[in-house]
Order: C-alpha cells, then structure tokens, then sequence
C-alpha cells in the first residue's frame, strides 16, 4: 500500500513518524528531485533577457519551488550536458 507522507507539525509528529514501518511510504509522490551544489560560485555575469522569459522562469521556479537564479543555472547545466 503507498501512503501519503502526513503533515508534520512537530518534532514529537517526526519521531512518532519514524516509529513506524516506512515501507509503505516510499514511492515517488513522496520524493521529489533535489540537487546539491558542489562547485562554489566565484563569477557572476549580467544577463539581458526579456521581462516575457523572465516571468516565465520565474512563473516555472514557484512550481518547482526553487530561486529563478538556481533555475537558470540548472537550464545552462542541462543543455551543456
């Protein structure tokens, strides 16, 4: 059975949570992607783009809940690859 993780409200909520057998919680609506940043940031440029793109971008980060900045980078990453 896949369960829903439940809302949380407090560290008693957390450790009752892990308590329990948390095999019925792993399935994929309850990851979600995330990445970490291991190169330090040490250049930054100025970028002109129109007002059009950049409300889309950060139209996109709110549903992916992330900064517009972030969103641009992990773009330029992905289409070096």
């Amino acid at each position: 059975m896949n369960k829903h993780l439940p809302n949380m409200n407090s560290d008693q909520d957390l450790e009752n949570l892990l308590k329990e057998d948390l095999s019925d919680y792993l399935n994929t609506d309850n990851f979600s992607p995330v990445t970490f940043e291991l190169v330090n940031k040490n250049e930054s440029i100025k970028l002109d783009i129109s007002s059009e793109l950049l409300n889309a971008a950060k139209e996109a980060c709110k549903q992916k809940k992330m900064n517009y900045q972030g969103f641009i980078i992990a773009a330029i990453e992905q289409a070096l690859k």
